[in-house]
């Protein structure tokens, strides 16, 4: 970090470097500056300096005093400017080290966009040098950078070319390429001495790393074919190496010529893929030859070299190729035993997010949306006032969590198909941005339940079917509802009343009020209008309200607890008055005295900040097992702890849960002791002793008191993404929405441009727009954003670059 005068002082002769002006006083700036900060050890490697620049406020020179200014990155090479990039366009390591190379060697590496750019480069080098031609679908990614590392290396020997164009990979044969793939081609320009024929060309097979070019252009350079005069055991070349095979012809004075052109014509056929050598038998004495055309050697030591007899060349291509198919699949048996995360990390074809790549997996699963009204800027409102109840559900049609709850929200049309009163409806916010911005929905995906288009209620539980149905339906009754008579009301606590949530298993609370208790029924109201949806609420405040009172052994302002269909009914003071207060106390009350925690309702009981009782068993626990934890959670006091168990049948993410507990996987039942939120140590309960009421308790007296060693201590690390996010909307600011110039599809990807709609036309009806088929003319107001959503669909076509976003 230097000063202006500092940094224009330092800079040397025909050294580079790539400076950032900056103030202090931009946060904006700190991903890219952290980006910037993780290339300077690459760049170093190429005798490239990375240096911030800190701006004094007072500063109005060229580089600190423009806006503008501050948004770009400046590459120097002494004290001449070379490039200005837009940080935007510096992203990540990958894209800074690979614009930056790009940069200072744009005279050695040539940028072509058409055929006869490319042909016109391929002529001039005939007979003179070698071309290395790479494709890549996009500047600035990790491919892009490979390709440029290897020209830096290798600019000297090889002429490098360069293209985003897919048609020109089309145009130049290779027919079977996948555009969405970067490629790398070989062309052996210096043997071509007929300048009416192209130079013949050789793929690389690979990924485009910079390992794998290297290896690449190692191969190109070997001799096409060696001749061999000694024991094959003991032949060593560069193919051999590098892991390749090595096929050796066998020979004969006699016949020489003709066996070096085969030889010659397999090696070119089998060009990066394996090695071919020419062994004379005359000067080589092993009587197994004799039998023999054709050996195959294995780079795989203690493999011994096999003799064949073959009939034709064919044979001897499909020998290797063969083995390649053979080995490529062993690989992908041990890819698959692989750890998932570093499988994640290193191929691009396995997402790094389990929701995205769960979704990308199953892409081609058409969705039955036909029972999912969708609904538009102008059909919304109208939508809303046509049924009692409109369920809304706030999407992107790009976003992988959204196209993960849209599969979860059909199978909840299904559940509630003929159900009276619902209505299911979508609404694709990258379509209709201004519809979601004035619902004030401001994450996606967002289910709303709007009743007669006024009052509306937002869902913030789990995403799974069970639970979105278990909403929908506790969110058609009244909360609270008001029970007339006692009759009434103890039909409610039997989960008889209301009908139509009888099959529901849910907890049943009902808050009794006398007329003196006016204020504490009114926050009860309040507190009903916040759990709409979660839970099922009654009250009753007629005037025999003392009978129900006392029959239950509670005094008004009370709220009575039915759990499992009204076997038990529990009577609670409603002492706080508040109904924030009640909110809490409910969300409290309604859950499980000792809760059997999954996957689905552990965030209920995180949410409370306790420490955790926890039984972990393999199975069902035992009848007085269930019975000693019972007695203990009801005898709590109601802030200690959770109480609660987990069956590891069932939930069998609870054996990683020990394994981060304890070194080596405990005999269950186990009974620990966890305080997630303090200090984060593991206790765990004698196993030497019963599992009793009175044993516990005595055991957690001495944690209390300290006398207790902790089995071991959680890490006190953030759980983060396994890669940092980005901020998409503040990337787009300045993408014009239009096709990219250089952003190649395949045939038949291109979005199509429908004309605009007619004022007249029947708007009610009109399917919705796709991110595929529908480019919105850019001028219309509210809607800028949706010109990018074909760019984004014809990208995730191209190639798989959710690891690069």
């Amino acid at each position: 970090e230097l000063s202006p005068q500092e940094y224009f002082s330092s800079l040397q002769a025909g050294r580079a470097s790539l400076a950032y002006f900056s103030h202090n006083v931009s946060p904006g700036a700190q991903p890219f500056l952290e980006q910037i900060e993780n290339s300077a050890e690459a760049l170093q490697d190429y005798g490239i300096s990375v240096v911030k620049v800190n701006c004094p406020k007072e500063d109005v020179s060229r580089y600190c005093g423009k806006e503008n200014a501050l948004r770009k990155a400046y590459l120097f090479r002494g004290n001449m400017l070379i490039r200005e990039f837009p940080t935007d366009a510096l992203f990540d390591v990958n894209s800074i080290v690979a614009n930056v190379l790009f940069a200072l060697l744009f005279n050695e590496v040539k940028y072509v966009e058409t055929l006869a750019d490319l042909q016109n480069i391929e002529n001039a080098l005939k007979g003179r040098s070698n071309m290395v031609f790479a494709y890549v679908p996009a500047t600035g990614t990790a491919e892009h950078r490979a390709v440029m590392e290897a020209a830096f290396a290798y600019g000297t020997v090889h002429q490098f070319v360069l293209t985003t164009e897919a048609t020109l990979l089309k145009d130049t044969g290779d027919d079977e390429s996948d555009v969405s793939s970067a490629r790398l081609l070989f062309c052996h320009c210096q043997q071509a001495t007929d300048l009416a024929e192209p130079c013949r060309r050789t793929a690389m097979g690979q990924t485009l790393t910079m390992l794998n070019i290297h290896r690449h252009l190692k191969l190109m350079g070997a001799p096409l074919v060696t001749e061999v005069a000694e024991d094959p055991e003991k032949v060593s070349t560069v193919h051999l190496q590098l892991g390749l095979p090595l096929v050796f012809i066998l020979s004969q004075k006699e016949t020489y010529e003709a066996d070096r052109r085969t030889a010659e014509f397999v090696a070119w056929q089998l060009l990066g893929k394996a090695g071919v050598a020419l062994l004379s038998r005359d000067l080589v004495d092993l009587n197994i030859l004799l039998r023999s055309n054709v050996a195959l050697k294995t780079p795989d030591e203690g493999v011994p070299i096999k003799y064949l007899v073959l009939e034709d060349t064919d044979e001897v291509i499909t020998l290797v190729e063969d083995k390649n198919k053979i080995e490529q699949i062993q690989e992908d048996e041990e890819e698959e035993e692989e750890d998932e995360e570093e499988k994640e990390n290193n191929n691009q074809d396995i997402q790094d997010d389990q929701v995205v790549e769960a979704v990308s997996r199953d892409k081609k699963r058409e969705l039955p949306l036909e029972q999912i009204l969708v609904l538009t800027e102008d059909t919304f409102h109208s939508a809303l006032l046509e049924t009692a109840r409109t369920v809304v559900l706030f999407y992107a049609s790009w976003e992988a969590v959204s196209l993960a709850v849209l599969r979860s929200y059909t199978e909840v049309a299904d559940h509630l198909k003929g159900t009276q009163g619902v209505l299911l409806s979508r609404v694709n916010c990258w379509d209709w941005p201004g519809v979601c911005a004035k619902e004030n929905v401001t994450q996606l995906p967002t289910i709303k339940i709007y009743e007669k288009g006024e009052r509306s209620v937002m869902y913030n539980g789990m995403w799974g079917t069970e639970e979105l149905t278990s909403f929908i339906m506790l969110s058609r009754v009244s909360c609270p509802l008001k029970l007339a008579t006692i009759d009434e009301a103890e039909g409610y606590l039997r989960g008889e009343f209301p009908s139509e949530l009888s099959s529901y298993h849910h907890t049943s609370l009902l808050g009794v009020f006398s007329t003196a208790t006016s204020e504490a029924r009114e926050a009860f109201e309040e507190a009903g209008s916040i759990l709409s949806g979660h839970v099922t609420m009654g009250m009753y405040f007629e005037d025999d309200a003392l009978a129900l009172s006392r029959k239950y052994a509670v005094s008004p302002p009370a709220l009575l607890l039915a759990r499992s269909g009204g076997r038990s009914v529990e009577g609670i003071a409603l002492s706080k008055q508040s109904a924030q207060d009640m909110v809490r106390t409910i969300r409290y009350e309604s859950l499980d005295i000792f809760p059997e925690i999954t996957v689905q309702n552990l965030p209920r009981y995180l949410q409370f900040r306790k420490p955790f009782l926890i039984l972990f068993s393999d199975g069902d626990i035992s009848q007085m097992e269930s019975k000693e934890m019972l007695k203990l959670a009801k005898g709590r006091p109601q802030e200690a702890f959770v109480a609660c168990w987990l069956n590891l049948k069932k939930t069998p993410v609870g054996r990683g849960v020990l394994k981060a507990y304890f070194a080596t996987m405990p005999s269950l039942p186990v009974l620990v002791w966890v305080n997630l939120h303090a200090g984060g140590q593991v206790f765990k309960f004698p196993s030497e002793q019963s599992i009793t009421e009175m044993n516990i308790l005595s055991w957690l007296e001495k944690l209390k008191a300290g006398l207790e060693i902790p089995s071991s201590t959680l890490s006190e690390e953030d759980w983060k993404p396994p890669l940092p996010a980005y901020d998409f909307l503040q990337m787009m600011e300045t993408a014009v929405p239009e096709l990219p110039l250089h952003t190649s599809h395949r045939r038949g990807d291109t979005p199509e441009r429908h004309p605009p709609e007619s004022p007249g036309g029947d708007t009610a009806v009109r399917e919705e727009p796709s991110q595929e088929t529908k480019v919105e003319k850019v001028g219309s107001p509210g809607r800028d954003l949706r010109g990018t959503a074909p760019r984004l669909a014809a990208r995730e076509k191209q190639g798989k670059r959710h690891s690069k976003l």
